[in-house]
């Protein structure tokens, strides 16, 4: 399609504006969203340069428009509006401030100083419940002692080291609480 042709597509883009208005307002269920994309229409038609031969030019016309806005309403579901981006930019960081580092580090150090003063036996089951997540069952079974010597022997541990840090023990703390004695 020649110039000629581009210049009959938009006569007949402005002749027949209202009624694809309509019609893709009823197709999209937007009447802003049927008319910006109109109006893109119009901006494409008029930088287009060269054109395929158009059969049914109101038919093109409708489909170039309605495939405008698909393009238009994919491309806002894409975005983020100022809220969610808000509420991205909200966001705590959870990684520990310089002082929490520090802070953790001389815990860790005191809490290893305390461990060693802990008779050996007593260490080793702290160390295998906790830290191992072993079952205290097959720490008795590997230490030959009975499953209620190992629980005895695991709280009064436990209790020394958070006398020591000056907190209190966690009674049937889980794996992993030596972190938190």
């Amino acid at each position: 399609m020649n110039e000629s042709s581009l210049d009959a597509l938009r006569d007949i883009l402005v002749a027949r504006y209202d009624d694809l208005r309509k019609r893709l307002t009823r197709r999209l269920g937007s009447a802003e969203l049927a008319g910006e994309a109109l109006q893109d229409t119009w901006l494409r038609l008029d930088q287009a340069s060269a054109l395929t031969p158009v059969r049914s030019p109101v038919a093109y016309l409708f489909r170039m428009a309605f495939n405008i806005a698909i393009d238009r309403r994919r491309a806002h579901n894409r975005r983020l509006i100022s809220t969610e981006i808000e509420e991205l930019l909200d966001v705590a960081d959870e990684a520990p401030d310089p002082a929490r580092i520090l802070e953790a580090r001389r815990e860790i150090t005191a809490l290893s100083q305390i461990m060693a003063e802990l008779p050996p036996r007593q260490r080793y089951i702290l160390l295998a419940a906790r830290l191992d997540g072993m079952p205290q069952r097959k720490i008795a079974e590997q230490l030959g002692i009975s499953l209620s010597t190992v629980e005895k022997e695991l709280k009064l541990a436990q209790e020394f080291c958070a006398a020591r840090l000056g907190r209190a023990a966690t009674r049937n703390a889980g794996r992993g609480d030596l972190k938190r004695l």
